[in-house]
């Protein structure tokens, strides 16, 4: 993030204004509403300003700036088109680390007036970091229209209960479930619509039968997090993330879509690599039972989906075992995401009227040696596409078996590198040059390979300046 979100508190004390516009009438309404004392510098004020100086809402010197201003102040706003004052007033505050922030000057500016969504004591605020306000007011409006303006009220319900619920429930994780249920059922409602004497009377009957509920074991979700692109996330994946006590996640799962999980649930990495595995797949198993019978909720997140060379049956049947609840919930995988990322359609009927998924990763053999164990004579033969995870390490393998039974050298590959992502990178050849723009590119994150006619076909899918895009990726390998 570019700028750390934090909302301050002003209630009672100073905050200092510089310009009597109508920009400053703007801030100055907004420090009001916050519980600012404001004092407004300007040598002459005009319209609502004026009127809020005659109301005797805020206090007037009718002078210009002077550093002296700035004793016993919080916060300071500079809402005037005068550039020199600006500059002034900025160094000034900053080399008395006070906060302070130049309307429409981000570079002057220690923080960012953010967009506001006002539902007391329900406050959100939208920046887009000074790089563009008009999109920061526009997401505001879209929050506005979604939330119900009553929202306030359930805050404000649940407020009087919490010190109650704290003394009642003293496990975090069992509070959190409790408010869950108050928010998304009925007494939520009853609030809401302002019940309130209905809504106090369901929620302490919900709070006597908590006080007394037996701890549960918790319960395990496979989920898919898709290949990277945190929009390709099903909604249900998210809602379990935003629910989560404990995340288990692999090194496939991108870092946008890990911080779609809640901000305090525990996260724990089982990530392998080749050659470097920092739990075995029986420890994330053991990880897994132990974490669900602590009565946690948990998500084992999974890159692309977890039936697709995830091992989410192997923990299926652990979990199975060990008599722990678990759901499977899908996420798009590697082959479809970068494949459509690229443009490259898997199937097409005048080209590729199958599609096969295989694992690249090498197996240990008898005597220590490791080799690609595949079915070549299958995968070589015409019109399907072949799709390869984890394939980069075995490429001069796969290459050259696959010529070797039959399939052409000029057959077209692409590898695609963290796809869907803003970090994608493509290197497409065929299997005569593909080894050779692989080591070139030194591809080092999650790739996947795509063998077959359909490769070729991704100028004509994606349109005339996705096409030239690609020949320029085919000719240098970038």
């Amino acid at each position: 993030m570019q700028a750390f979100p934090l909302f301050m508190s002003l209630q009672g004390r100073r905050a200092l204004v510089a310009g009597g516009t109508e920009a400053a009438a703007r801030k100055v309404e907004l420090l009001l509403s916050a519980g600012a004392q404001v004092t407004l510098i300007a040598d002459t004020v005009v319209g609502e300003i004026a009127q809020l100086i005659d109301e005797g809402r805020i206090s007037w010197a009718g002078r210009a700036f002077d550093d002296e201003d700035l004793a016993g102040v919080s916060l300071v706003v500079v809402a005037s088109e005068d550039e020199t004052l600006q500059a002034r007033v900025s160094l000034a505050a900053q080399q008395r680390c006070l906060p302070v922030n130049v309307v429409d000057r981000p570079k002057l500016s220690s923080f960012i007036m953010p967009a506001i969504v006002d539902r007391a004591p329900i406050t959100i605020a939208i920046s887009t970091g000074g790089a563009a306000p008009a999109l920061a007011r526009r997401i505001r409006a879209e929050i506005e229209r979604a939330m119900p303006a009553a929202i306030g009220r359930l805050a404000r319900f649940a407020e009087v209960f919490r010190a109650q619920v704290r003394r009642t429930l003293d496990q975090a994780p069992v509070r959190r479930r409790f408010w869950d249920r108050v928010f998304e059922g009925r007494i939520g409602e009853l609030a809401l619509a302002g019940d309130e004497i209905g809504a106090r009377r369901e929620l302490i009957k919900l709070l006597d039968g908590a006080r007394s509920e037996v701890p549960t074991v918790g319960m395990v979700h496979l989920v898919g997090a898709g290949p990277g692109d945190p929009d390709l996330l099903t909604m249900k994946a998210h809602r379990l993330l935003q629910r989560a006590d404990a995340v288990v996640y692999d090194r496939l799962v991108s870092a946008e879509v890990l911080a779609m999980a809640r901000r305090d649930a525990e996260r724990i990495y089982v990530g392998k690599r080749r050659g470097n595995h920092s739990m075995s797949q029986d420890e994330i198993n053991a990880r897994l039972v132990a974490l669900a019978r602590a009565g946690k909720s948990v998500v084992r997140l999974k890159g692309g989906d977890p039936f697709v060379f995830g091992r989410g049956g192997e923990e299926i049947a652990a979990l199975a075992h060990a008599g722990i609840a678990v759901e499977v919930v899908p996420g798009v995988t590697a082959a479809l995401g970068c494949a459509a990322s690229a443009g490259i359609p898997l199937t097409h009927r005048d080209h590729a009227q199958a599609c096969v998924f295989v694992t690249g990763h090498r197996k240990d053999g008898p005597l220590g040696e490791r080799h690609l164990d595949l079915d070549w004579p299958m995968l070589a033969r015409p019109r399907q596409t072949v799709v390869i995870y984890m394939g980069v390490e075995a490429l001069p393998t796969i290459a050259t078996q696959l010529v070797a039974h039959g399939l052409l050298p000029s057959t077209p590959v692409a590898l695609i590198e963290n796809g869907t992502t803003d970090r994608e990178r493509r290197v497409v050849g065929t299997l005569a040059t593909i080894e050779r723009l692989a080591m070139r590119t030194r591809l080092k994150g999650p790739t996947l390979c795509l063998v077959g006619e359909v490769v070729g076909l991704a100028n004509a899918q994606s349109g005339a300046d996705k096409a030239a895009d690609f020949q320029f990726e085919s000719r240098v390998g970038l």
